[in-house]
């Protein structure tokens, strides 16, 4: 289920992930999360920010870690948030934590 010309943050699944993250033409920043996470909640509105500002370029999208068990397990993702940008199939940075817009915009430009 791909989205075009809207600025929503996408959900990604166990189920949607390799077709909607790792086969992607475009860099993924994916926000793994959970709806009990404090930090996760905090960080959501810079989420839906950059959803909107990197729109056409980037994908941006959640995966709630409880509901998708597999792909957690396969990242290895043990806290969230855990942020993590993809490229051409390839995890190329990781960020642990809630941190500040502007370093996700380093981080997202780096990519691009």
């Amino acid at each position: 289920m791909t989205m075009t010309g809207t600025s929503a943050v996408q959900h990604f699944s166990d189920a949607t992930f390799e077709q909607d993250v790792l086969k992607s033409d475009k860099p993924v920043l994916v926000d793994f999360t959970a709806t009990w996470c404090g930090p996760c909640r905090m960080i959501a509105p810079i989420i839906e920010e950059l959803s909107a500002e990197y729109d056409g370029k980037v994908v941006i999208g959640k995966l709630d870690v409880d509901e998708n068990p597999m792909v957690s397990m396969n990242f290895g993702i043990r806290s969230v948030p855990t942020l993590m940008i993809f490229k051409n199939g390839e995890m190329i940075d990781m960020t642990l934590g809630a941190v500040g817009k502007h370093v996700l915009v380093q981080k997202l430009n780096a990519a691009l």
